[in-house]
């Protein structure tokens, strides 16, 4: 695949007004809508299938996807027995000679709720205030399959010539994807000849470029219970005799985490920094410099002043994030609510573990590793147990960029922000992304998104930044009509 210039064939004043009409008398509309819907992911909702909000989330997208103005369109949603839906759609070449595909891929299914939401706020109560949607998913992702059909339709209304695209949309991202893989080899003939891949989930640094991801990180997550006594004792008459399942829990952390400053002890969930991704992190800091870490919303500390970062250096906060493994505890169980605690020495304790991988580190062989290294020789011959979930995902890091590629990327930045593409790895998973490499090893990749400061993704107050959204569309389209 190579590039056409766009300056000859696309008037970019109209294509600009095109994206903001279809943004402001449709897509936010239609996202208001959505983000009203609790369609959890499969893996926080077991009856998804049964309460149906997947269902009408697809359903709403695809009969809002069909009304566009993009030649040719054909959509499907797609369902496999036992599986979360997704909607496929395609259109064929407007440009003569074309045999190139270009994929676009995005997902309707969200995070459970959180807490901690502002009070004029909620998951389900969408509200705009200031340029922002508020809202669970709107940001990640339910606003990708309007973005990218609004964007081919902005270059069909101007008769600009583009390569066949293919949509692929997806309700088990947040879950690891696990659904996502027997889709993939259903519709494989479909698909057709990826070349370039348009990723539309991922993050910005800030709200001034465009940022490309380069790379993202793997993801194992599991249950992890110590469980000492069959129920609980009295723990004046006990303590002392029987362990606590909670020390025999710390006594299992210190194999995997240095616990002064978070590093990862075992090496097999470290790999080598490639260099080129050092000088993008290097690049990445002195654009966003303490911006890297000042942006979150930190506690105030013991002194009263804020809860200090691991490192204050934004190069190696970059690099932590998104080239070294980390771990989070992300939920637990066997703790009663502080209300309910009496003087009982527990059972049992349960953690929900998340392990972010480096991109190049196999998740299935980190599964194994991590299982072994948490239940071989238990303290106290404790009953220790590590429950992988499904999906877990190996990470992702992405092939050199064409130079047209480039060319492009930057020729859309400024166009529509201002400013030359930035570069940076992304901390997060996109299972997908690995799998289409490995698919479509010639393809090149455009993973790019609105998760940008205090986007709060997963978490409390989530906002889909619109004004960034607005320009993120109309620089897809540019991107899209300079692909030969």
């Amino acid at each position: 695949m190579t590039s056409v210039d766009t300056t000859r064939v696309l008037d970019h004043d109209k294509l600009v007004t095109f994206v903001e009409r279809k943004w402001n008398d449709e897509i936010l509309h239609a996202l208001t809508d959505y983000i009203a819907i609790p369609a959890k992911s499969p893996a926080f909702d077991p009856d998804w299938a049964k309460r149906g909000y997947l269902e009408r989330v697809v359903t709403d997208a695809a009969q809002w996807a069909e009304r566009q103005p993009v030649k040719g369109l054909k959509l499907e949603i797609v369902r496999l027995p036992g599986r979360t839906p997704v909607i496929f759609f395609e259109t064929p070449a407007t440009r003569s000679g074309s045999t190139d595909t270009i994929l676009l891929y995005g997902h309707l299914d969200k995070q459970p709720e959180f807490d901690g939401w502002r009070a004029d706020l909620g998951p389900w109560t969408p509200k705009f205030e200031n340029g922002k949607l508020y809202g669970r998913g709107g940001a990640d992702d339910g606003y990708a399959i309007y973005a990218s059909l609004a964007a081919l339709g902005a270059l069909d209304e101007q008769g600009v010539e583009r390569p066949r695209c293919v949509g692929l949309i997806e309700t088990c991202e947040e879950s690891g994807s696990y659904d996502l893989l027997p889709y993939v080899d259903a519709l494989r003939d479909r698909l057709g000849q990826v070349s370039l891949v348009v990723c539309l989930d991922s993050g910005a640094g800030n709200y001034d470029q465009m940022w490309l991801t380069t790379s993202l990180r793997g993801l194992v997550s599991g249950d992890l219970q110590v469980e000492v006594l069959e129920e609980g004792v009295h723990s004046g008459v006990f303590g002392g005799i029987a362990p606590s399942s909670f020390r025999v829990m710390r006594q299992l952390f210190e194999r995997l985490e240095d616990a002064k400053n978070g590093n990862l002890l075992p090496g097999v969930f470290h790999c080598e920094i490639p260099d080129s991704r050092v000088r993008e992190a290097d690049a990445a800091a002195a654009i966003l410099g303490d911006t890297v870490w000042k942006g979150l919303p930190w506690a105030c500390g013991a002194d009263g002043k804020p809860v200090l970062p691991t490192t204050t250096d934004p190069r190696e906060a970059l690099l932590n994030s998104t080239w070294r493994p980390s771990l989070s505890v992300t939920g637990a169980s066997g703790l009663p609510a502080l209300a309910d605690a009496g003087n009982v020495l527990r059972p049992r304790t349960a953690f929900k573990l998340s392990l972010r991988l480096p991109p190049v580190v196999d998740a299935a062989q980190a599964v194994q590793q991590l299982k072994e290294l948490l239940e071989l020789d238990p303290p106290y011959n404790a009953k220790v147990t590590f429950k992988p979930d499904a999906g877990a995902a190996t990470g992702w890091s992405a092939p050199d960029l064409a130079p047209w590629l480039a060319s492009s990327l930057d020729a859309a930045s400024r166009r529509h922000f201002g400013a030359d593409c930035a570069y940076m790895g992304l901390g997060g998973t996109i299972p997908l992304m690995n799998v289409l490499q490995a698919g479509f090893p010639a393809a090149q990749f455009m993973v790019c998104g609105v998760l940008g400061p205090k986007s709060n993704a997963h978490g409390p107050n989530e906002f889909l930044h619109v004004p960034y959204a607005k320009k993120l569309t109309a620089a897809v389209a540019d991107v899209i009509a300079s692909a030969r």
